[in-house]
């Protein structure tokens, strides 16, 4: 038989919107904080800060940054002194050493990986970060180009989707980036050399391999760099 308006099911009270997205924890926005200083060079090998200073710097207690902190150490990019104070490893050229290898053994790899993903919107968008890299290089600006450095070699990485490679690459770039802050301070960025134009090509191309040999080419001309600095702000272990 029809069914009358009044018959027709209600919609049912059971159905639940979708939860809005949730809001990061202020612990995570301080570790956000902290891998961002370390990563565009303002935290230096050696130069020692105190929970409270970090506190007070942040806007925030001192309980979510040594949760922060904690967890930023676990991965060797900060350590936590005896007398309470945290600073970044000095580092050592056996530790130098590993990290390096490390960085050759899976990045250019990972960056295979992403090739798949990448196309010629990635090119474009690639192209303008690279921009501002040659922008800061020229002005002499090494706190801007290891943020764009960054940012250029881990939007290639992002693509692979990775969830073992990624995290360990992102923990070699947070032990790697202060010491070669230190590096560039005192050779200067015209001494810096790169190999994005290629990995761009590469991406452009669809050149799974040429993306791996220039993001190879680009770890080993940070390697020489180190040589020509001599070795300069390496602890013996």
């Amino acid at each position: 038989m029809p069914v009358s308006p009044s018959q027709h099911a209600a919609p049912s009270s059971d159905v639940v919107a979708p939860a809005p997205a949730p809001r990061r924890s202020v612990r995570d926005e301080v570790e956000q904080s902290l891998r961002a200083g370390l990563l565009s060079g303002r935290f230096v090998p050696g130069h020692s800060v105190t929970l409270r200073g970090l506190a007070q710097e942040l806007g925030v207690s001192p309980m979510p940054v040594r949760e922060a902190v904690r967890a930023l150490s676990a991965g060797n990019a900060l350590e936590i002194r005896s007398n309470g104070r945290i600073q970044v490893p000095q580092m050592t050229p056996q530790r130098l050493s590993e990290i390096l290898t490390a960085r050759l053994l899976l990045e250019p790899e990972l960056a295979l990986v992403a090739a798949e993903n990448l196309d010629a919107s990635d090119a474009v968008e690639l192209r303008k970060i690279d921009d501002r890299v040659d922008e800061s290089l020229s002005g002499g600006d090494a706190e801007t180009y290891m943020q764009e450095n960054f940012a250029f070699h881990f939007h290639i990485y992002r693509a692979a989707g990775s969830q073992v490679l990624m995290p360990l690459v992102e923990s070699l770039w947070l032990q790697f980036a202060p010491f070669m802050r230190t590096v560039y301070g005192r050779v200067g960025t015209a001494a810096l050399d790169d190999h994005h134009k290629e990995a761009i090509d590469a991406v452009r191309g669809r050149d799974a391999r040429g993306l791996r040999d220039a993001v190879a080419a680009d770890i080993r001309c940070g390697m020489e760099l180190l040589d020509r600095s001599s070795g300069e702000g390496l602890q013996d272990a």
